[in-house]
């Protein structure tokens, strides 16, 4: 499972991103509200820990914008406060649950879980667009009566561009999602995964395929031919 922490105190965001990856959690870390709103945007995320006080955009509006943009990915919300004003707005504005600073790890873990586990009951079991549909259970794609395993970064991107089937997504916001902010991978990278991606929806024959706008990203265009 992929875990987006957006909390602005430096040390905090490391040690909550360490406790999660030691429990095999893949962990995204932004550290303002505006990183935060524009990574948790792209619907690649089982779950989100959201610091209420932030940087340029506060946690309270970062989730009201998920989920005005129809975003449901679960939301754990986290204030150093302890009122029930702040948890009321919060929770009205979209949050799924809230924990207060200071917090033990074992305690955040176990929301989490509970959190996964009921968006897992109600979570769509395949993203569609035009004549494909992606399995987010089996990591397959299909068209028609023809369909294709993906590997896990052809899943992930794919899963990325079907979430957000009109933007064009960048070469650099694919490399901070798929392989993440510490990895060494490069643009040639990203070129060789999509080659892969477009060979294997040749295969499927659909009429979707990946265009390249140049020297900005890459986005899913659909012929009628």
């Amino acid at each position: 499972m992929r875990i987006l922490v957006v909390e602005d105190e430096i040390r905090l965001s490391e040690a909550i991103g360490q406790i999660l990856e030691n429990e095999k959690y893949e962990v995204d870390i932004a550290n303002d509200g505006e990183d935060g709103l524009d990574y948790a945007m792209s619907g690649i995320y089982d779950a989100i820990i959201l610091d209420v006080m932030l940087p340029k955009i506060n946690g309270f509006d970062v989730v009201r914008n998920l989920r005005k943009n129809k975003i449901a990915t679960p939301v754990i919300m986290l204030t150093a406060k302890d009122e029930i004003v702040d948890k009321v707005t919060g929770l009205d504005f979209g949050a799924d649950d809230y924990m207060t600073k200071p917090f033990v790890s074992e305690e955040l873990l176990a929301r989490l879980r509970a959190l996964t586990r009921r968006q897992g009951e109600v979570i769509f079991e395949e993203l569609e667009y035009e004549d494909i549909k992606l399995n987010l259970s089996t990591y397959t794609l299909q068209c028609g009566v023809k369909s294709v395993h993906l590997s896990h970064k052809e899943f992930e991107i794919m899963k990325l561009m079907l979430s957000n089937p009109a933007l064009i997504i960048s070469k650099e916001m694919l490399i901070t999602k798929v392989w993440g902010y510490d990895s060494d991978a490069e643009d040639n990278n990203v070129e060789v995964y999509i080659s892969f991606l477009r060979k294997k929806l040749f295969f499927v024959k659909s009429k979707v395929n990946i265009g390249t706008v140049r020297k900005v990203g890459y986005r899913l265009e659909y012929s009628n031919d």
